[in-house]
């Protein structure tokens, strides 16, 4: 029967469905009883009412009370029932401290404390920079700590190293300065500084056995002056304890691996897959190749072909490569290097598909409709033989017309078919309406003596969207061949906008004169719409930046929740096991559901993918974290002898405190804070990301182009203050009785304010101010 208009899930509840407080207290108590079947055997419910239980916590997804990953439910903000985690320090009683391995402080605030609770018969316990897979519980009564942790698996000792800088005091000794804020100072002997000079950042490894003062070490390895790429990446792989050094262990069996033969693999090498990869790439693990159909049941059709490098084949279950891989999760890259998630051996040659040699891979062949439908596909294991190896420039180059000596004998029989291809793919992406935000990418050029020679941001060519659109259609097609299987796997997942971010989006888009539908129907369509409306018109940089941050991260999970962003109900990444986790098991479980070999995904990693996805999203995080504090940290030394230059740039963040500013030349963040803006009281709109003067109105929003003056750099801290050289200007959309009344408002706040304490408005406005980024 259907409901009466008004009615809700909430009117027909019955009395033994416990209330929306009830289940949130007993998830803050029991994160990990998170599933609904857990729920209801808790508060014995049962029959019928399982129904109304489930609507409930739908509804409280909804409004924002819960975060649902597949069957898992927890309260927003709060840490998953099994966290990597850091050990930072002890408390005063001695007890071991950490924190989430992978917490962003600039986006998620300070981290919770989490006390570490070490069983009795503890071998060997952990120490401060370790990291660890532990069960997360809330903490009761423990002031202080949000959370208590059981060690389930401590996955990367800390070595010991401490990386810093040498200093020189006055009396001719030599200090070394960390890094890292919490670590002390350590004493340097003139015998023990191996070439290093002050103002060299350096790896020391202290020596235990003082225990008095300040303890004394002894330089393993001169990286170089800061300023340099070397010495600044150098600071985030420590800083974020990525793990850069591979274990002999891993380095012999990778020493040790043998090429594949063909044996048990279908012979490709006659197929023209060729590789087109930046012109810089090192490790090449996909390729590509098309074919019109000659099927006459499918005119206009196309079958394309994406070989993807068979790194299962030399990284077994269980091995020390594995370990090492799961370990670190996926390759991070900085400008000047790479840290691989395999060894050389294996990532850059044997699994590398370099231009005419053998290679093993897994091959996936698609058909495709004239209208860019996929009809079918196939997978293969096979040995093939590249014929060419191409950048991105070379194969655009050519389509364009202009072929040289290489590209020539492949344009007719292998380019144009790809581009052929691609132009029906396209139709299909258009029919599927992803997430259209073609965001540039800025690309840092070093000189030979590793600073910063140019900062520029690549044109994007047709050539890189082929290549994503082959890649994407590639990854869809493992998910449904493993879902079709029934056969678990690691889903890359891209949930819709939260309800929240959502109505701060309708709020600011109310400004800008737009509008945004409500309800279960909004798809990423509803966003390209925006984005549509907003091409160029003022307004196209704001809506661009806005509808970027309603979106949600995209993680790993053995859970499908569909990739919003690419408007596909599954999707795995497959197409890149050289440099992630993600994709090698997914290759393991095509191997297994389908027979291929005797190296697929092992019931131990069945078991653990919770576990693995949880730590693969997170080594991922760090990764990104990472990549982008070391660029904003070779932009600041690159601008620090440009002080007091001007540029142009472009509000990309509004805070209470002030504005984030990207210049154009460099895409380099810095902040203009609120106390320079001038003497007249700016109010920080939330909604509509702007700050507004109380008495004239006029202000800044997100968005905004502006001009800037460099006031300050720190180039360690990658911070950059600026000052702001444009003048406010009428906001759209703000209406003058909103400022008014909450000019108003503010005036009647600073009079109080005065009569208590004989401070005026000044006094306000300073209190105010904000901090860098």
């Amino acid at each position: 029967m259907a409901k009466s208009k008004g009615q809700s899930v909430s009117s027909k509840r019955v009395k033994a469905v416990p209330d929306r407080d009830t289940i949130l207290a007993y998830l803050k108590d029991n994160p990990h009883a998170a599933s609904r079947r857990e729920i209801a055997r808790h508060f014995g419910i049962k029959g019928a009412e399982r129904a109304v239980l489930r609507d409930l916590l739908h509804e409280m997804a909804d409004e924002g009370l819960l975060d649902a990953e597949g069957r898992k439910m927890r309260i927003p903000g709060q840490l998953p029932p099994v966290t990597p985690i850091v050990i930072i320090g002890r408390d005063a009683d001695g007890g071991l401290m950490a924190r989430p391995r992978n917490w962003d402080q600039d986006a998620d605030g300070f981290p919770p404390a989490i006390a570490v609770k070490l069983r009795k018969d503890e071998r060997r316990p952990p120490g401060i920079g370790d990291e660890a897979l532990a069960k997360i519980f809330p903490a009761k009564g423990e002031e202080g700590v949000s959370y208590t942790a059981r060690i389930i698996k401590i996955f990367d000792r800390a070595e010991g190293r401490v990386l810093g800088v040498v200093r020189r005091l006055q009396d001719g000794s030599f200090r070394l300065e960390p890094v890292e804020r919490r670590q002390d100072e350590l004493v340097l002997s003139e015998g023990g500084l191996s070439g290093a000079k002050p103002g060299d950042l350096v790896e020391v490894s202290p020596n235990r056995g003082n225990r008095r003062g300040l303890a004394t070490g002894s330089v393993e390895e001169v990286i170089g002056q800061l300023g340099t790429e070397r010495a600044i990446s150098a600071i985030a792989i420590h800083a974020h304890g990525i793990p850069h050094v591979f274990p002999d262990d891993v380095l012999a069996e990778a020493k040790k691996a043998e090429p594949v033969s063909a044996k048990g693999r279908e012979d490709w090498r006659d197929v023209p897959l060729i590789t087109i990869d930046p012109a810089d790439a090192k490790d090449h693990d996909d390729a590509v190749f098309a074919e019109p159909d000659t099927d006459e049941r499918n005119p206009g059709g196309q079958i394309v072909t994406v070989a993807i490098a068979d790194v299962a084949a030399y990284v077994r279950p269980g091995s020390a490569m594995d370990r090492e891989a799961l370990k670190r999760g996926n390759s991070v890259y900085f400008p000047d290097r790479v840290v691989p998630m395999l060894p050389e051996r294996i990532s850059n040659d044997l699994c590398s598909l370099r231009e005419g040699e053998d290679r093993p891979a897994l091959a996936v062949r698609m058909t495709f409709d004239s209208g860019g439908r996929k009809i079918r596909h196939s997978f293969h294991r096979v040995l093939m033989r590249s014929p060419a190896k191409l950048a991105y420039e070379d194969a655009q180059t050519a389509i364009d017309g202009a072929p040289d000596d290489k590209t020539a004998p492949l344009l007719t029989t292998v380019l144009e078919p790809l581009w052929a291809a691609y132009r029906v793919l396209s139709q299909g992406r258009k029919s599927r309406g992803p997430l259209e935000l073609d965001l540039p990418e800025r690309k840092i050029r070093l000189k030979e003596d590793g600073t910063i020679d140019r900062i520029e941001v690549p044109p994007r060519l047709d050539a890189h969207r082929l290549i994503e659109e082959f890649m994407i259609q590639a990854n869809v097609c493992a998910a449904e061949t493993l879902e079709r299987k029934k056969h678990p796997l690691i889903y890359r997942v891209h949930d819709e906008p939260s309800l929240a971010k959502q109505e701060v989006l309708r709020e600011f888009l109310k400004s800008i004169g737009q509008s945004l539908q409500r309800g279960p129907a909004l798809n990423s369509s509803a966003f390209n719409g925006i984005l549509e409306r907003s091409r160029g018109g003022p307004y196209e940089a704001m809506a661009s930046e806005i509808v970027l941050r309603t979106q949600s991260q995209a993680v790993y999970s053995p859970y499908n929740l569909g990739h919003f962003g690419l408007s596909l109900a599954r999707y795995a990444h497959f197409t890149s096991p050289i440099r992630r986790y993600a994709d090698l098991i997914v290759h393991r479980a095509l191997i297994s559901a389908l027979g291929l070999g005797d190296d697929g995904l092992s019931d131990e990693k069945q078991e653990r993918l919770d576990d693995i996805a949880a730590l693969i999203s997170g080594t991922e995080r760090r990764a990104m974290v990472a990549e982008r504090e070391t660029v904003d940290r070779l932009t600041a030394g690159f601008l620090a002898e440009r002080i007091g230059e001007r540029f142009d740039g472009r509000i990309t963040g509004v805070t209470k405190s002030g504005l984030f500013v990207q210049l154009d030349q460099f895409g380099a963040d810095g902040f203009v804070p609120i106390s320079s803006l001038g003497h007249e009281y700016y109010h920080y709109d939330e909604s509509a990301f702007a700050l507004i003067g109380d008495e004239t109105g006029l202000g800044w929003r997100i968005g905004d182009p502006v001009e800037i003056k460099l006031l300050e750099v720190q180039p360690l801290a990658g911070s950059i203050l600026l000052e702001m050289q444009s003048e406010p200007h009428k906001l759209d959309g703000i209406g003058p009785s909103r400022s008014k009344a909450r000019a108003g408002q503010r005036r009647i706040r600073a009079a109080n304010a005065k009569g208590k304490s004989g401070t005026g408005n000044r006094k306000v406005r300073k209190g105010r101010s904000g901090g860098k980024r």
